[in-house]
């Protein structure tokens, strides 16, 4: 087990905290079924990339491109996941959680995406499920969080529509060996970012920068989100709970009040926020806010498709770590905005370079939550990247603890006024490979020595696991934004 120390000294980021927080608060206040975990991605994590079988992903290609990534890092070896489970779920398990999310990689399971099944692949997962469930940690299984299969890229990947169907035969597969321990899936990880930076602005695998391409990988995957909803539900038991989660930014205007920054802000909100929510309820895509996306999409839509996007999904997955401002631009079409960066503003950001503020969690889970008969909502990831320095065997992560503390302070805000959320996941469990950013950026509540693989537990982890243990949090607010958030 993880030693306490009694007490934290250090003050907390005053920014991380506004006015509106419900502080102070403590585990009980959310109910004894609400869920807390923490969240891991399988090519950001397991390493192993050619271990027992397992195909090539996109990402495997993409890290392999000069310049892609920086440092030109990859994610051979990352946390090393696979070999290290065991001890990193004991490490989740006395943290206090109840959950812990993981993705399938698909080319371990599939190599050639599909076809032939990779029987070691699967015994591994078969593992891992078992692992969590000895600890007590109820699991959560996303089946696509980026690393598509090669092969399948080589068939036009998600700008084929045949992937509708590849990716429904995947999700059955994994779903007939490990559905009867699995009580909890999610179908499809940030459609917007994988479809949006990979096959638009091309800084994701596969790296593509085509607006057709981005249209045709967008619309493929709307339809697969609920056709693969609907092949795990054909497989699973009833008491199974299928979701899918969304990225999602709160959005506010550069200079409210004006005409085209507001009108900008709307249409970026339709594209980041609503694209992929709005068609799983039968609403079709946000055309009236975003008119060229009719015509475009006319080119991929077909008869039936809009009956075929919706799915009545148990729960959304909301992704948020940041708010973002917008302003109109004359040079991006499509949406005709442009998100302006927090350094340009001059506000405390994160080494994503995302502002810092939490306040986003409760908006969004607002807007979210008052689309009629929306299903339960789940906060899947939520966490903050700031440098991290080993003293003494300790990593004191003042502004990733205050960030933690604030940012599960709106999920209670939101859940008091009505919203349905039931859960809170962050991100991650680990230190882990943050695509494009490389190994720079440290999300998790428990720090990686990349070159030994050593865990430490950070502090953040630490309050994490003295909240869950059901202390109560302060209503300190007092102190300035430190350096680390700056």
């Amino acid at each position: 087990m993880i030693q306490l120390s009694p007490s934290y000294s250090e003050p907390l980021p005053a920014a991380f905290f506004p006015s509106s927080a419900p502080v102070p608060f403590s585990r009980a206040n959310f109910g004894p079924d609400f869920q807390w975990g923490a969240s891991a991605a399988a090519y950001q994590s397991e390493g192993a990339w050619q271990q027992q079988g397992k195909g090539p992903s996109i990402w495997d290609d993409f890290t392999r491109r000069k310049g892609t990534i920086r440092r030109n890092e990859h994610g051979r070896v990352a946390a090393d996941f696979y070999n290290r489970y065991e001890t990193d779920l004991d490490l989740a398990a006395s943290l206090g959680l109840t959950d812990f999310r993981f993705s399938v990689a698909w080319p371990r399971v599939l190599p050639e995406g599909t076809g032939a099944v990779n029987r070691r692949g699967l015994d591994y997962y078969d593992r891992l499920v078992d692992a969590c469930l000895e600890r007590e940690l109820r699991p959560m299984l996303t089946l696509y969080h980026w690393d598509l299969p090669s092969a399948l890229q080589a068939r036009g990947g998600w700008a084929n529509r045949d992937i509708v169907h590849w990716f429904a035969d995947y999700a059955q597969t994994v779903a007939r060996r490990l559905g009867d321990r699995v009580p909890q899936w999610c179908v499809l990880n940030e459609p917007m970012v994988f479809v949006g930076a990979g096959h638009l602005l091309g800084i994701h695998a596969p790296g593509r920068r085509h607006l057709g391409a981005f249209l045709a990988a967008a619309h493929h995957a709307t339809l697969a989100q609920a056709e693969g909803g609907r092949a795990l539900r054909a497989v699973l038991p009833a008491s199974a709970r299928i979701g899918t989660t969304f990225s999602c930014s709160q959005l506010t205007p550069h200079r409210p009040g004006n005409a085209s920054d507001e009108a900008a802000t709307r249409r970026a909100d339709a594209l980041l926020n609503r694209f992929f929510v709005e068609p799983t309820l039968g609403l079709g895509y946000p055309t009236a806010e975003l008119p060229a996306l009719r015509w475009l999409l006319e080119r991929y839509q077909k008869p039936g498709d809009q009956q075929r996007m919706q799915f009545d999904f148990d729960f959304w997955g909301v992704q948020n770590y940041t708010r973002e401002v917008v302003k109109f631009s004359p040079w991006l079409p499509l949406q005709w905005a442009a998100l302006v960066p927090a350094r340009q503003r001059g506000v405390p950001h994160t080494d994503m370079g995302w502002e810092v503020y939490p306040e986003s969690i409760y908006h969004m889970l607002k807007q979210f939550g008052a689309y009629p008969n929306a299903p339960k909502l789940l906060i899947t990831e939520s966490g903050s990247a700031f440098p991290d320095v080993v003293t003494d065997g300790r990593v004191h992560d003042v502004a990733r603890r205050a960030y933690l503390q604030a940012a599960i302070g709106q999920v209670l805000r939101a859940r008091q006024e009505g919203v349905d959320v039931g859960g809170y996941f962050a991100w991650s469990l680990t230190d882990n490979f943050e695509w494009a950013e490389g190994y720079g950026p440290r999300f998790g509540l428990i720090h990686v020595d990349y070159e030994t693989q050593e865990r430490i537990v950070k502090d953040s982890g630490r309050w994490y696991q003295e909240f869950l243990s059901g202390a109560r949090v302060s209503a300190e607010r007092a102190a300035i934004v430190g350096t680390d958030a700056e």
